[in-house]
């Protein structure tokens, strides 16, 4: 789908915005993973009430947007609003190693995650969960026949050893939280279809992991880029 073209006020907004070094530093940020304000505080080294005035600038202009952790609902994550985000030319780095994607079941989103992954960029990747469910979800199977992917014979494992170097992508909020994970993971916060149960739900959080893969590698026709 063709996003709507911005208005010449909108981009001038958007740069304007960006023009001051730590809004674009965040931006860059959140390119590849979703932070909470203290993580973007302590990973860039902001003041925490010079952070809040720097996101209401950046929300403002449309490029950052506020979300409720599904974990703890104290907490909130910063998402990019991922539209206007190629026209200003802000993409995020590829890993260039192993991928891992967690959730705590194994069972919807990190599986839809790992198999969209590989579709999408001809490399592998793998997924586990902090509580594996018995199988997976009935629904994602469908949600994967649908975008034309395969789960096959994928089964629900628990996380164990991370090697070092891989890249490990948390879709879900409360395993996020609950592994206290270090400054090289990523977080994309995906609500869980489980909890609705419908193929929209389902659907939606493919659509959510397909969006981001799509806007971190531009070139995905080729798994050496």
């Amino acid at each position: 789908m063709t996003s709507p073209r911005l208005s010449l006020e909108q981009r001038a907004a958007m740069h304007a915005a960006l023009g001051e070094p730590a809004r674009l530093a965040i931006v860059d940020d959140l390119a590849t993973s979703d932070r909470s304000p203290g993580e973007l505080a302590t990973r860039l080294g902001i003041a925490s009430n010079l952070l809040a005035h720097h996101l209401d600038v950046l929300e403002q202009v449309g490029l950052v947007m506020r979300c409720a952790s599904a974990g703890d609902g104290r907490r909130k994550y910063i998402q990019l609003v991922r539209q206007p985000l190629a026209a200003l030319g802000i993409v995020g780095t590829p890993p260039t190693g192993d991928v891992l994607f967690l959730c705590s079941h194994n069972s919807a989103r990190s599986q839809l995650a790992a198999a969209l992954w590989t579709a999408r960029t001809g490399r592998p990747a793998r997924s586990a969960g902090t509580h594996p469910a018995a199988r997976v979800h009935r629904g994602a199977v469908a949600a994967a026949r649908r975008a034309g992917l395969r789960l096959g014979d994928a089964q629900p494992r628990l996380v164990g050893p991370i090697a070092t170097g891989t890249q490990v992508v948390t879709v879900c909020d409360r395993a996020h939280e609950e592994l206290e994970p270090t400054a090289e993971w990523w977080h994309w916060s995906i609500p869980d279809p489980v909890e609705a149960g419908t193929s929209n739900a389902f659907d939606d959080a493919l659509a959510a992991i397909d969006a981001r893969i799509t806007a971190l590698l531009p070139n995905l026709t080729d798994p050496e880029k």
